[in-house]
């Protein structure tokens, strides 16, 4: 078991964390008198302490980035433990709660583990210890085998076989725990840097507890959807500033271009009815106790229209007091291309 360094823990108030997913939410604990932790037959029970718990169990596909998305648990503050025996998960959870020094932890569970179809059951105990989410990292075949052959490292589950097939072999075995996740990350369009940042964006708490954080994100349909989304929102039917020829080297950050996409009647309208549906479904997410969202507008490139429009949304959730954040996925990539 390969230990990584933690950094310090500060004495302040964090958010457990409880990531919104496809299938089930985490929930809270109904009880607001706080009971000792069950212990090991013979043993004192871990006593438990006013201040929340967190922990995230980072896990997914070989190659995807684990090590360096635990890193950027690590520069969060997370007591980080890497490829933890599955059976001492719960012990650990015991351990985290109980502890004076510990208030956020994160587990990386990979392929390594042997019985990796037993996760999903272990998990159900952890959860009644302690708030837990489950980050499950992927990326394309085709990606994973580009950096297999630039790493020149073996697949873990390689014994022989070619690497597409260990890749596909380990998707398989690795299913049962992919359907149990809370936040599904694909890095396939990710460098190390990137998903730093998206890490700290999901996990970084304030001083105070917040509510929900969501997070807008445009994109192009032309990439792909965002895997991690939660809610997607069509915009191609919106006039195209693309075909402006002032407008195409822009991106819906310039005011030029905004105040184009901004004043057709049917963005207008659009705008209205979506936020209208966001005002809706948003406290029944918190409810169920979510506290991740992501809604993401996608047009033809990420360049423009979606872009105006996830800058206008956040706008619009801020003024009803909602944590929200922005993100735009294919317009970095443009500039970061130099094409923008």
């Amino acid at each position: 078991m390969a230990k990584k360094a933690a950094k310090s823990v500060k004495n302040t108030d964090t958010k457990s964390a409880a990531s919104p997913k496809k299938n089930s939410g985490v929930r809270r604990s109904s009880s607001s008198a706080p009971k000792a932790v069950p212990a090991p037959k013979g043993k004192a029970p871990l006593p438990i302490l006013d201040q929340p718990r967190e922990l995230v169990v980072l896990t997914g596909i070989s190659g995807a980035g684990k090590l360096s998305a635990l890193k950027a648990f690590e520069d969060l503050g997370f007591y980080s433990v890497d490829n933890l025996p599955l059976e001492l998960i719960p012990r650990f959870a015991d351990l985290v709660r109980g502890s004076r020094e510990i208030r956020r932890a994160a587990i990386g569970v990979d392929i390594r583990e042997g019985l990796i179809e037993r996760f999903p059951s272990i998990l159900k105990q952890v959860r009644k210890v302690l708030p837990t989410t489950v980050v499950y990292l992927e990326a394309s075949d085709d990606v994973l085998v580009r950096r297999y052959s630039e790493t020149r490292r073996p697949h873990p589950l390689g014994r022989g076989e070619t690497v597409i097939r260990s890749i596909r072999s380990e998707r398989t075995r690795l299913d049962p725990v992919r359907n149990v996740a809370d936040l599904l990350i694909d890095t396939s369009k990710f460098n190390v840097h990137e998903l730093r940042a998206h890490i700290l964006q999901q996990f970084e708490r304030g001083d105070q507890d917040r509510g929900l954080l969501i997070s807008t994100t445009s994109f192009g349909f032309k990439n792909g959807v965002p895997t991690d989304s939660d809610l997607v929102f069509d915009v191609r039917f919106l006039p195209n500033p693309h075909f402006i020829p002032e407008f195409r080297p822009l991106t819906g950050q310039d005011a030029r271009v905004a105040d184009y996409v901004m004043n057709f009647p049917q963005t207008k309208e659009f705008l209205e009815r979506v936020e209208q549906l966001l005002l809706f479904l948003l406290p029944h997410y918190v409810k169920e106790g979510k506290s991740y969202l992501t809604v993401a507008f996608g047009c033809t490139g990420g360049q423009h229209r979606s872009v105006a429009i996830a800058e206008e949304m956040k706008k619009r959730l801020a003024a009803h007091d909602y944590r929200a954040n922005i993100t735009h996925r294919d317009m970095l990539r443009l500039e970061s291309a130099g094409k923008a």
